[in-house]
Formats: structure tokens, sequence, C-alpha cells
């Protein structure tokens, strides 16, 4: 699969890396907007052609897939146009806050049989699938809670990620990571509350949700851009609590534990790079051997997810999806 990178984000090292652990997987080309910027980061990382706009990268005959790496604010406007030049398209999550982006989006792809997928990596991680499998098996009983944080000082307001006008904020960046967590061990919330704290550049600085689940199951989770550098997920059973010290960073240190009758058990899980096997559940779903692990109904019940809870923080009440 000949892969084009569409931008110059820093993101873009773990899939180069991941590419070049492959033997499916090349990285043919990069875009920027910037032409001499193309020119040296193609250099620099040993990628055969440079493009000095977006557009030209999306129109390479060359180029069978699309990464998509750029702010947030861009994501659905350049996946489009990649789908309708005909380019598969894995795009950084959150894909989007608007969940009818994400039905064009899907739509596009299905029409003209191209595979789109949203890049959550911890989700293809053997980590993950654990903890997923404890939580289907039975292992802590009924479920009753999830609760998870992410967090870690933004170093400069310059970052994009503290840019209203390209989508960032912390439900958006850190926080999307939790709801996707919930929603994967829980189900599709049914109401949300939130609550936020505003930057001073307009975005959610910090955010605070509560989410209600089937089952009487509730999730909550903390997203900063202040807090100290943190992550945790802790899933609550009526016969035990299995609590994950690095459940989206995997590359941090952490491990899992499942504690119940006041004993503990470590639970043993493959070293991987989830970068890496999203590359390759990508490439594999692109050849037609295998289906994305993240399709439209995942991406969809995240961004109705984070649409509500952003709502439910500007408007003080609790909402209904």
């Amino acid at each position: 699969m000949r892969l084009g990178l569409l931008s110059t984000a820093r993101i873009n090292g773990e899939i180069l890396a991941a590419a070049a652990d492959s033997e499916r997987v090349e990285v043919v080309a990069v875009a920027s907007r910037d032409a001499a910027r193309a020119t040296e980061y193609a250099r620099e990382h040993g990628i055969p052609r440079a493009h000095g706009s977006y557009a030209a990268l999306v129109e390479d005959g060359e180029v069978d897939a699309v990464y998509v790496s750029l702010p947030n604010s861009l994501h659905h406007e350049w996946t489009l146009h990649a789908l309708q030049a005909g380019k598969h398209v894995l795009c950084e999550k959150p894909y989007s806050r608007s969940p009818a982006e994400v039905e064009e989006a899907f739509d596009t792809a299905d029409a003209a049989g191209l595979v789109l997928m949203e890049a959550f990596m911890y989700r293809h991680h053997p980590q993950t699938h654990a903890i997923e499998q404890h939580v289907r098996d039975g292992t802590l009983g009924r479920l009753l809670a999830v609760r998870s944080t992410f967090t870690f000082p933004l170093a400069s307001l310059a970052d994009i990620r503290a840019q209203p006008d390209l989508a960032g904020g912390a439900l958006m960046d850190v926080g999307s990571y939790c709801v996707s967590g919930s929603r994967l061990l829980a189900g599709e919330p049914t109401t949300v509350l939130a609550e936020q704290v505003t930057g001073p550049t307009g975005i959610d600085i910090a955010f605070f949700g509560t989410m209600r689940f089937p089952g009487d199951v509730v999730g909550q989770f903390e997203a900063s851009f202040i807090a100290p550098q943190r992550q945790s997920l802790e899933v609550v059973g009526e016969d035990g609590v299995m609590v994950a010290h690095a459940p989206w960073r995997t590359d941090w240190a952490g491990e899992v534990r499942i504690l119940r009758d006041g004993g503990e058990e470590i639970i043993t899980v493959p070293t991987a790079n989830a970068y890496s096997l999203e590359l390759e559940n990508f490439a594999d779903a692109v050849a037609g051997t295998a289906q994305p692990l993240l399709g439209r109904e995942d991406a969809l019940g995240q961004t109705r997810t984070i649409a509500a809870l952003y709502s439910a923080a500007a408007e003080g009440r609790s909402v209904a999806l």
C-alpha cells in the first residue's frame, strides 16, 4: 500500500516508524502548504516525493491511501478531497465534532468502495483487547462504572490544540480517548453531563464529563491541558475492579491489575506497537482481507458523544443522545 502523508505534523513520526517495520506499507509522498518544507521533510525521512499543496498529494496517481494528520478543523475537508480523488483514508482522531460530517464522509467512502478509518491507535493494542475481553467475559461481574483520566500541561498556548479556529480543546484531544474507552466498555451513552474550564484562547483547557450508559453504568472522566501528566482507566464491577495505569499511551510505563477480595492479579499483556497494528489493520482493510477495526458506527457514536458533551457544558444541563 502506497501511503501519502497529508501534512508534516509531529504525529507522522509514529506512522513513518510503523511503515518502516512493515513489508506491506510504503510512505511514498508527503505534502505541505510550503513546498520547501515538504521537500526538506521528504529528504529528512527518505520519502520519494514532496508536494507543495495538499491538493497535489491527493491527486497523486502513485498514492493509494492518505494519512490525514492535519489540525482537527481540516480533517473533514481533506478527507472528502482524498476520498473524491479515489484514495483510502486513515484520519487522525478525533475525526470531527459534527455527526453530519461523519455521516457524509462514510457515505462518500462507501459509495466509492473506499476504506475510511479513524486513527485511535490505542484500540489496536493487545492491552485494550485484554481489558475489553475481561469485561465481556464477566471477570468483574456486572459492570457498574468506568472512570478515566488523560491530562498533561500544554507547553504553549500557540499549540494548535489551544486554537479554537482549529477545533482545539482538551475534550477533542485527550478527552476523546476517555470517551472512546468508556464507550468501548459500556456501549453508547444515553445522557451526558459536563463542566469545562475555558482557557485564555477560548478552548476548553480542562473538561470533566459524566456519561450514563444502559444498565445503570456511569462513566466519569477528566481531560486537561493544565493538570500534571497522568492517564488512567478504572473499570468497576460488582465482583472486582480493573485498573490500567497507561490505557491510552501504551508507550508510557504502566500495568493492568484486577483487585478483588483483598488481593490483586496482574494481567500480562504482550509488548506491541499500537501504531504498527493500526497501520497493518488499515492495510488489510484496503487489501480486502480484513474489516477495519474502527468504522462508521464507532466514529458516529464517538462524534455524537463529543457533540453532546460540548452541548451539556455550554448549556449547563443533561443532554440526551
